[in-house]
């Protein structure tokens, strides 16, 4: 058997490992590992990539991004901020009809900005908004399907943890990607606002309403989201301005929300130690995963399949858009089984190389950038499409009493949001790279 149809053969054997329920960076860690071994014929090299790769892998700079955001992801939730978020988006839109959900929308797109996880903005946002949709009238479905999708806005509007990985395997500027970002970030907010406006109108009966407040009150509790435009105006501010690297910003940002929970007094040291428990678990987990992946990736090049796909692509004559929009729907398809880390790493050494080598009148800096974001995007689809979408099952879990089939069914009009904001990012790439 050829190197190329062993590189082939592999896909099959690691997908089923997948859906045996092996964990993805197991997975491909020994798919990579089994396939340096059939490709060189011995375990030397194998066995000498492991010492060198877990090495490169794990003592990155670059990677020490991901602990920090995390770890200011937990606390702001432990400063109170998800709260403050919610509080204020309810103050100035729950009186209007889905006033309620499109507020957890907006607490989301607030609290993903200094997160960068959507199932840690799905999960803290769901705690906070649940009761209150519940409280006021809001169907079950229509509750946790509008967290679930509003969940996704953490893993897209920067920073965001997943584009830092896309950053290191495309070796692209993380500062422009988080540039990039903004815009599509910002659109699918007022997607998902669009699609509670519909849905409220279609079915009356799945929302409540509540009476406004005084306007004071709303500025009141507007002031009270200060602490969140601090943190996301020193560490994006800075990163763009060029005053510190992503890295250094991730520290500050880390920083600042710590000190924020302390005055708050959500941090103590029972506290701190769960969130560096936490972080340091979560890390460990996404840090695997890499490894994983970049065994596996290793064994991919090794054996010619992607340099091979992208000279059968480019031989085909096909579209540059019609290649675009087939990677895209299978992102869609594929986001339903996987997270959206899994999927990044294991699919971007792939799908990368052909993008690369298509035309699309650009630079290749902004092919990298734009593809990066509609990639982002869809694997977020991915999150809430059914039967498996991550988010579903997250908040769902949070709403036993709610069938899944209802949240399935409210979800539909998030995911055509998104597909039409997909659609309109393809045809006008102008609009991703405006900021940039």
């Amino acid at each position: 058997m050829t190197d190329l149809a062993i590189g082939l053969w592999s896909f099959p054997a690691l997908l089923l490992m997948i859906f045996l329920r092996v964990p993805i960076g197991l997975a491909m860690f020994v798919t990579g590992l089994v396939g340096l071994y059939l490709v060189n014929g011995s375990n030397l090299m194998a066995l000498s990539r492991l010492k060198n790769e877990t090495y490169s892998t794990f003592s990155s700079y670059s990677l020490s991004i991901v602990p920090m955001f995390l770890l200011m992801g937990h606390f702001a939730t432990l400063g109170g901020m998800s709260q403050a978020l919610f509080r204020a988006a309810e103050g100035f839109l729950g009186h209007r009809r889905g006033g309620v959900a499109m507020a957890a929308v907006g607490a989301c797109a607030g609290f993903g900005a200094i997160c960068g996880s959507s199932l840690a903005t799905a999960a803290t946002m769901g705690r906070v908004a649940l009761p209150e949709l519940r409280r006021y009238g809001y169907d079950g479905g229509f509750s946790t399907a509008t967290l679930a999708a509003g969940g996704t806005l953490g893993i897209l509007i920067p920073p965001s943890v997943v584009l830092v990985i896309y950053a290191i395997l495309t070796e692209q500027n993380i500062a422009k990607l988080f540039l990039a970002a903004f815009i599509p970030g910002i659109l699918a907010a007022i997607g998902y606002v669009i699609a509670i406006s519909i849905y409220v109108r279609l079915n009356p009966a799945s929302a409540g309403t509540r009476e406004p407040i005084p306007m004071a009150e709303r500025f009141r509790l507007l002031a009270a989201v200060w602490p969140v435009l601090i943190v996301f105006i020193a560490v994006v501010g800075g990163i763009y301005g060029g005053i510190f690297t992503p890295t250094e910003g991730a520290a500050v940002g880390a920083l600042g929300t710590g000190l924020i929970a302390l005055a708050n007094g959500g941090l103590n040291g029972r506290t701190l130690i769960e969130s560096f428990t936490v972080t340091a678990k979560s890390s460990a987990m996404i840090f695997f995963i890499v490894l994983g992946a970049a065994f596996y990736n290793g064994f991919l090049a090794l054996t010619q399949v992607p340099q091979e796909l992208s000279n059968w692509v480019v031989s085909q004559g096909f579209a540059p858009l019609t290649v675009l929009v087939v990677i895209l729907v299978f992102y869609l398809i594929f986001g339903c089984l996987m997270d959206s880390l899994s999927m990044i790493l294991l699919t971007i050494p792939i799908f990368f190389p052909v993008i690369s080598v298509l035309d699309f009148g650009m630079s290749a800096e902004e092919v990298a950038i734009w593809f990066g974001i509609l990639t982002l995007i869809v694997v977020e689809v991915g999150l809430i499409t059914p039967p498996v979408g991550m988010n579903l099952f997250v908040i769902n879990a949070m709403d036993r009493s709610t069938p899944m089939l209802q949240t399935y069914r409210a979800v539909l009009y998030f995911i055509g949001s998104d597909i039409v904001r997909v659609a309109i990012l393809v045809a006008f790439p102008a609009i991703t790279l405006f900021l940039i």
